[in-house]
Formats: structure tokens, C-alpha cells, sequence
């Protein structure tokens, strides 16, 4: 974990006292499993319920000398239990414990990600009701292209996120398995009905077959999951970034009043917050890779693996939190500028209706090449001389003597470019959603 960017609760989660919290939790399931088949005394299970407890300095003092962290873990909870300590991780390997609690560890931090999301999409759909009808100009190539509103780019984000709603719940589902079936998976000792209802006790599926370890395929999908989103909240934070630049200005993050944005240069509004957003984007990606290389191990295990989940897991969930936690609070906080996103749309004198005219102009009879040749030349002299365009091609005795002066205007008409945006929304919102949400209250 990285406590820079560690919020609380999933900093408890991957904390050290928990994950071996959490395989005591595994190791209590497995004997209350056994007792009730009568594998382990009765009287054991009980009082390594009532008595299993650990001190973490002692687990460390313990793992320095035999240096295997799980012998250390068993032997430091037999100094609580006593005698009846010898039923403990009876017929276990260690992964049995390790993988089927990390199991539930990534269940944790699975649910804080759900409600993250989740609250995501909630400020995404509040904002994009907010600006559905804010007129801005839309970009390809970084360049002004056709007229969109600020709400349909925010309307377009929360799609996304809904998407990723969707595929991280797969990911967390099939993550949702532990294991119990022994040194190779073969149940050498134990039985698949026996793994079957140790993983119930626990809230999780068996995994119908694995080897030593539950197959890394799963953990791999589960990172890349994490990686499309860190990519979502990166194509945000970016688009956000492309916003605020002085030129642009159309909206930015916000900036406090004692805030500072250089040492230097007072005058500095810096989108630090997206910048950061950005960069951290890049070790989750990053981390994905290692989950799939995470995926090939030696016959049934070797531990290649384990010292990178070791990193991996935790950093990718925690940063993935933090992240969605600072793009919620980035969009929900954000200055948006409808008069610079209207000033920026007329800067170049009608050229983005330069399509819309190209249409017009062939309905009314002209070969699309001419209409074509027609526009493209009016605008290009409008690049280049800073011309306005809509007033060039009014006075173009040529286009005049083709089509009417109203239907020269319709080509530049606004409401016209922007008439499908409340269709638009209902397919994304749902026809229901047409109201635009109650703003919700700072404090």
C-alpha cells in the first residue's frame, strides 16, 4: 500500500494485523467445518474458537527464523490455544488459508470500489442533467469540429461508468472462490463437500477445480477490470486537463482560496488533481500486466506470484479507491464556464456548421463534389484570413443563385445541430430520467 494515496477504510483492509485477522477468520471456518464431521474433536474446535488470537510482533519474530510467514502465523496462535492446538490447519496447505482469504480481503475492498463507483455515477448524472443543454463546441483531433453541450459530455462518461459497473461486478464475483483441496488440489486429505461447505461458512464459492493455488487467471481479469477503470477516470481527468488550459478555459478543477499553483509564478492555476489522477492511472495499468504474468506458474505452483500480489492487489484496489474518490470529487467540485464554452464555439464564425451547409446544399440540388469544392474553399479562406464564414458564404452570388437565403441560415442554426441531445439522454438515462436531479448539498 502507498499511504499517500490510502484512504482509511481500504488502508484497514490491507492492513497486516487484518489479512491475518482474516486467516484465522479461514481457519476457524475450516475447523468448525471439520468438528461438525466429526474429523476434529468437538472440544478442540471450540477452544480454538474461543482462544485462537495472535500478537503481530510475535508472528514477526517467528516468520525471522523459520522465514515462512504461514508456520510462522500457525504457531504463533498455538501459543494461545494450548494443547488443543495440534486440530489447528488440520489438512491444510498453506494456500488453503492464504488464497481463500485473500478471497475475502478482496471482497472488502471490492464492496468500498462498488460504492465508489457508484458514486461516481451518481455525480456524473446529476452534472450532465446540470449542462445538458450548455452549448460548447465539439473537438476531433483537437481541433473545433461540431457543436455538442457540456452535459452530453458528461452524459457520455457516465455511460462509461455504467459499463464499468457492470464488467467489475463480473470481475468481483469471479474473485468471490476459495479453496481448500489440498498441496496439489487433489483432496488428498480432505473432500470436495467438505472445501464446499468451508467456503459457505465463509460467503464464498468453491472453485470447481484448482492446484496448490486458485488459477491466476481470475486475479488477472480482476486487475485488468481495475485498469479500464484507472483508464475511465484517466480519459477524464485528461479531458478536464485539455479544458482548463488558458486558451481554452472552458472549465476547470477547483482551485481553493488559499490554494497555491507555483513557487514561482503567482498567477498559476494548476490541474494538479487530474494530473494526479493521470499519473496514478499509470501504475494501475501497470499492475495489470503483472497479473498476467502472474498467470503462468510452474505445474500445479510455484511462488513466482506471490511477492508481486503482494504489492499488486493491495496498491491496484487502494489506488483505484483514492482515484475514484478524487474524479468524483474533481467533477462534483469543478468550475464549468458556459459563456467561454459559447465564446469559443463563434470564434471562428459559423465554420463548425461548414457540414451541416455541405448537406444543405446537396438536398437543394448540387452535386455533393461542387458543394463540397464550395465549402471547403469559403473556409479555408476563413482559416487563413480570419474571415468570419457565415458572412462569406451569405454574399456568395454563386450559392444565392442555388438556394435561398433561409435555407443558408438553417445551415447555421444551433437548436438544429443540438435537437437530438434530449433523445440522446433518454437512451442513456432512461426515458424516466428526463427531470434533472436535485443538486446535492455541500457542506
Amino acid at each position: 500500500m502507498i499511504p499517500r494515496y490510502t484512504r482509511s477504510e481500504m488502508g484497514r483492509i490491507w492492513s497486516e494485523e487484518n489479512r491475518f485477522r482474516t486467516w484465522l477468520k479461514v481457519e476457524i471456518a475450516a475447523t468448525e467445518t471439520l468438528a461438525e464431521a466429526k474429523i476434529v474433536p468437538r472440544q478442540a474446535a471450540r477452544a480454538i474458537r474461543e482462544l485462537a488470537d495472535f500478537r503481530l510482533e510475535r508472528i514477526r519474530e517467528i516468520e525471522a527464523e523459520v522465514r515462512h510467514d504461514v508456520i510462522a502465523f500457525t504457531t504463533a496462535v498455538a501459543e494461545f490455544v494450548g494443547p488443543e492446538s495440534r486440530w489447528f490447519h488440520f489438512g491444510l496447505t498453506s494456500n488453503d488459508v492464504v488464497d481463500t482469504a485473500q478471497a475475502l480481503l478482496i471482497q472488502g475492498a471490492s464492496e468500498i470500489i462498488a460504492g465508489d463507483l457508484r458514486e461516481l455515477s451518481d455525480v456524473l448524472k446529476r452534472r450532465a442533467f446540470e449542462f445538458k443543454d450548455t452549448p460548447m463546441i465539439g473537438r476531433t483531433h483537437g481541433i473545433h469540429a461540431e457543436p455538442i453541450t457540456f452535459g452530453f459530455k458528461l452524459a457520455n462518461w457516465y455511460s462509461e461508468t455504467q459499463r464499468n459497473i457492470e464488467r467489475f461486478d463480473r470481475a468481483a464475483d469471479d474473485m468471490r472462490v476459495g479453496k481448500f483441496s489440498g498441496a496439489v488440489g487433489t483432496f488428498a486429505h480432505l473432500t470436495p463437500e467438505l472445501e464446499e461447505k468451508m467456503c459457505a461458512r465463509l460467503g464464498l464459492k468453491a472453485a470447481a477445480i484448482s492446484s496448490q493455488v486458485i488459477q491466476r487467471d481470475r486475479h488477472a481479469n480482476y486487475l485488468a477490470t481495475l485498469a479500464v477503470i484507472a483508464s475511465t477516470l484517466d480519459k477524464i481527468a485528461t479531458e478536464i486537463r485539455h479544458l482548463q488550459r488558458t486558451e481554452v478555459r472552458e472549465a476547470e478543477e477547483y482551485f481553493s482560496e488559499k490554494q497555491k499553483g507555483s513557487s514561482a509564478m503567482p498567477h498559476k492555476r494548476n490541474p494538479v488533481t487530474c494530473e494526479q489522477i493521470s499519473g496514478l492511472a499509470r501504475v494501475v495499468r501497470s499492475n495489470a500486466q503483472a497479473g498476467f504474468e502472474n498467470v503462468a506458474l510452474w505445474h500445479e505452483r510455484d511462488i513466482s506470484h506471490s511477492s508481486v500480489e503482494r504489492v499488486i492487489l493491495s496498491d491496484s484496489t487502494t489506488l483505484t479507491d483514492y482515484m475514484l474518490a478524487k474524479t468524483t470529487n474533481l467533477l462534483d467540485t469543478m468550475f464549468v464556464y458556459p459563456e467561454r464554452m459559447k465564446a469559443n464555439l463563434e470564434s471562428t464564425g459559423g465554420l463548425v456548421f461548414s457540414g451541416q451547409l455541405l448537406l444543405d446544399l446537396v438536398e437543394q440540388g448540387v452535386s455533393r463534389e461542387e458543394a463540397y469544392r464550395v465549402v471547403q474553399s469559403h473556409a479555408m479562406r476563413s482559416w487563413k484570413e480570419g474571415l468570419n464564414f457565415r458572412d462569406q458564404v451569405m454574399r456568395d452570388q454563386n450559392i444565392n443563385a442555388r438556394v435561398s437565403a433561409k435555407t443558408i441560415q438553417n445551415a447555421f442554426d444551433l437548436k438544429r445541430q443540438l435537437r437530438n441531445i434530449d433523445a440522446i439522454f433518454a437512451r442513456v438515462f432512461g426515458k424516466s430520467s428526463s427531470r434533472r436531479p436535485a443538486a446535492r448539498r455541500r457542506s
